[in-house]
């Protein structure tokens, strides 16, 4: 049995008559509400936006080998050091 959460808050937005078709669309192709849908789509990306910034945790080990690797120098790119070197597309005469 899938536990249901009662929804208390309510959240509005504005948008154009062409992005409010496209919900109700996606939202019957999906066989969903459009509540549902926009509420899961939202949610989804909502999720993917804050992955990075979530907490992590890193035993001593670990954290002393992240130390390490922030207070190591910093390697040598060539590729990169020649692609900063060489005139840009919109540098001077290459852009004319």
């Amino acid at each position: 049995m899938v536990k249901r959460t009662t929804r208390t808050e309510k959240l509005d937005l504005r948008l154009t008559p062409a992005a409010k078709k496209a919900l109700y669309e996606a939202a019957e192709a999906a066989h969903r509400s459009v509540s549902d849908f926009v509420l899961d789509s939202a949610l989804s990306r909502a999720e993917e936006t804050l992955a990075d910034r979530r907490h992590f945790g890193l035993d001593a080990e670990q954290w002393a080998a992240f130390m390490t690797a922030l207070d190591a120098e910093p390697r040598a790119l060539p590729r990169v050091q020649r692609l900063f070197s060489e005139p840009g597309l919109f540098d001077s005469d290459s852009a004319r």
